[in-house]
């Protein structure tokens, strides 16, 4: 960063901020004037022409400007709200009145008055015979004033505030911030020739652009810049972690022979190839960090199994980590089924259950040599030993970084496996684990049966009963999900409670269990050994069951309100029948009203393969909602919307890797701003490895 863009805001009087408005900007990461550069619009208004006062319900939010003619409290029963009547400023078809309602938000009261003029954005609706926006954002405009241009008659930008700072406020420092810029050298962070704007007339387009037409290019030069700092930082963090000190956690193989040989079934190409590349990891005293992804019923387990036995035939410990007692559980159930021949002591730790498994020991050990558990094994200081030499992760998304890092740091650099079920597109693979190896699981083990996914109405299930007491009579289970566990006064929703002793009626004699988060261990642990073992039929469940749960006689899956869930949330769920030889059928229940729904779930009834339903997840919602960075380990990123875009994302990396080729210590001072975000990027992954 140059010496000026490092310069605290309080020491940079030509930005005219005060000590509150200073307070509010560190809580929205300012902290410096480079920082300050690099808060973005969360959108834009074009000023050079309003909307026009609408005269229905809109499905899209409008930007008008308006005169306040008439403001007051109002009470719904014991509900206080303000109101303010707004009319056209100037001629047009139609005046107003547009009627704008602020709930629970008692200041606003001191804020607005008749007479005012108002930029407002939001979306008209109709509420009894008037047209109505709750809670609009608006802007007042003030006297005119040499800074009038800034707010008016031009594209105007929007930005994210935070208590203690207004929307003028922060575009009055942002312009005093970019008449800096303009005065000043200012660097460039990405290689010369790369993109046809310099990094000052990005920024300076991005924050005051004089057409729409601008802020696009400007926003993905920033982009590139933005994910270039991340992939150096994968990059480098890679190299970090090659260059610890660690041991070779692989044994002969003889165990794993025996696995195999043990085997009802053979498994896939995938499955030997994922196996044989972990197994060069372990043999190596070079650290291993893979990701093992793979979709729904790959067989992750069993390349999980093969690990740790080669871990555990060399003298080591290998842990496995579950985000769920559930999935612990179920895991715990099927490695010791699979290890009993071999004579492998296997242990389980969740916060409820402490058991190993009662199978003579391969070593003279007293600790279980390979341990199965929850969050709970990061605070267990007996079972995990200090020859701890493998940890697998599993659904590592569900954990966050810090936890995964305590459980590594239990031992002396043990080899790392972290796996998913939940297919990953390529964009935020290489974003999210670009400092992993990646193994991939890309077919089914054989044997699995069809499984026929439809979208229905709601209102359908009576016919839905009818199917499902069929099949259950033919000797198949099912799953029925719900969103929510009790009724919700905000939601009108089907929950699992009530829809539970519904079912019940419907399907008597037949018996019906419940299973959700509410549930204390031994009562969820009680239900599925029931439905295992065939005495519940039917299981009505929330998303409790996504992950890991395996029942191969389960063929029919219900879910209600289909559409309030993820479509990769929604193949989660759907992985959890098909799981044996029995065709299995899979009904996507949506609300009648909702026309947008079938449109959504047709994608899954289109096709079984999770990446093509990830990329169109991804498509559909953003990568907001796919990429928890809390999770990944990075830092918030600015241009997250960017992560859709494959050519932007391999272009990044290239960009790193020339980068580092030419200057690998980033000592060129062109890189001092790279290094010096290189540096935070890596204290804030300082716990993970």
């Amino acid at each position: 960063m140059s010496d000026w863009l490092a310069q605290p805001l309080e020491q940079v009087a030509a930005l005219q901020t005060t000590e509150k408005q200073r307070q509010a900007l560190a809580v929205l990461g300012c902290h410096r004037l480079g920082d300050l550069f690099l808060h973005l619009p969360k959108r834009y208004e074009d000023r050079t022409r309003f909307d026009a006062f609408p005269n229905q319900p809109m499905d899209r939010a409008i930007c008008i400007c308006g005169v306040i003619t008439d403001a007051k409290q109002r009470f719904a029963g014991k509900r206080r709200f303000f109101e303010a009547t707004l009319e056209n400023a100037d001629p047009g078809p139609f005046d107003g009145p547009l009627v704008c309602r602020w709930f629970q938000m008692p200041w606003i009261q001191k804020t607005l008055a008749v007479g005012q003029r108002l930029v407002l954005y939001g979306k008209p609706k109709q509420s009894g015979q008037r047209l109505v926006i709750d809670h609009p954002e608006f802007e007042i405009v003030e006297d005119d004033s040499e800074e009038t241009s800034i707010h008016l008659g031009r594209i105007t930008p929007i930005y994210p505030l935070t208590s203690g700072l207004g929307q003028r406020q922060a575009r009055e420092i942002l312009h005093r911030a970019c008449t800096l810029l303009t005065e000043r050298d200012l660097p460039d962070i990405l290689p010369k020739g790369t993109d046809p704007l310099a990094r000052k007339e990005a920024l300076l387009a991005v924050h005051f652009p004089s057409t729409l037409a601008e802020v696009e290019p400007a926003r993905r030069y920033l982009a590139l810049e933005e994910f270039v700092q991340v992939q150096l930082t994968l990059l480098a963090r890679r190299e970090d972690y090659r260059k610890r000190q660690g041991a070779r956690h692989c044994g002969p193989g003889a165990l794993l022979d025996r696995f195999y040989a043990s085997l009802s079934f053979a498994p896939t190409d995938a499955q030997v190839r994922a196996v044989g590349e972990i197994r060069h990891d372990l043999d190596t005293p070079f650290p291993m960090n893979r990701l093992l992804q793979g979709d729904v019923g790959s067989g992750k387990t069993l390349v999980a199994i093969a690990a740790m036995l080669l871990a555990v035939e060399a003298g080591f410990q290998a842990a496995l980590m579950a985000p769920t007692q559930i999935l612990a559980e179920q895991h715990y159930q099927n490695v010791c089924a699979w290890l009993e021949p071999l004579g492998i002591r296997v242990g389980l730790r969740t916060a409820d259950r402490v058991e190993d498994g009662f199978l003579p020991l391969l070593a003279g050990s007293d600790e279980p040599q390979i341990l199965i558990g929850t969050h709970a094994l990061l605070y267990d200081k007996v079972a995990v030993t200090d020859q701890l030499g493998l940890v697998i992760v599993d659904e590592q998304h569900k954990f966050g970084v810090l936890q995964r890092g305590k459980l590594i740091e239990r031992a002396t650099t043990p080899d790392i496996l972290v796996m998913t079920a939940t297919p990953i597109p390529r964009t935020l693979t290489m974003t999210l684990y670009g400092d992993l190896d990646v193994s991939l699981l890309d077919e089914l083990p054989s044997g699995r049966g069809k499984i026929v996914t439809a979208v229905r109405s709601a209102d359908k299930t009576p016919d839905a009963a009818r199917f499902l007491r069929q099949q259950i009579e033919d000797g198949r289970q099912a799953y029925i999900v719900y969103p929510l566990i009790d009724e919700s006064e905000k939601l009108k929703l089907a929950n699992a409670k009530q829809a539970f002793e519904e079912w019940q009626d419907r399907l008597r004699p037949l018996q019906v269990g419940l299973l959700h988060g509410r549930l204390d261990s031994e009562e969820k642990e009680a239900v599925m050994a029931k439905f295992r073992a065939n005495d519940i039929q039917v299981l009505v469940s929330t998303t409790v069951i996504e992950v890991g749960v395996d029942v191969p006689n389960a063929n029919v899956m219900y879910i209600f309100h289909a559409e309030r869930f993820g479509l990769a949330q929604l193949h989660q769920l759907r992985g959890r029948i098909g799981r044996g030889e029995h065709k299995s059928y899979c009904v996507l229940l949506h609300t009648p009203s909702n026309p947008d729904a079938a449109e959504k779930l047709n994608i899954l009834a289109e096709t079984r393969d999770g990446f093509q339903i990830a990329e169109a997840d991804l498509s559909r919602r953003g990568p907001g909602d796919l990429l928890g960075t809390a999770q990944s380990g990075l830092p918030d990123l600015r241009m997250v919307d960017f992560l859709t875009d494959t050519q932007l994302v391999h272009q990044s990396r290239t960009l790193a890797r020339k980068i580092l080729a030419e200057d690998p210590k980033l000592e060129h001072p062109a890189h001092a701003q790279l290094r010096r975000t290189i540096q935070q990027r890596q204290g804030a992954l300082a716990n993970v490895s």
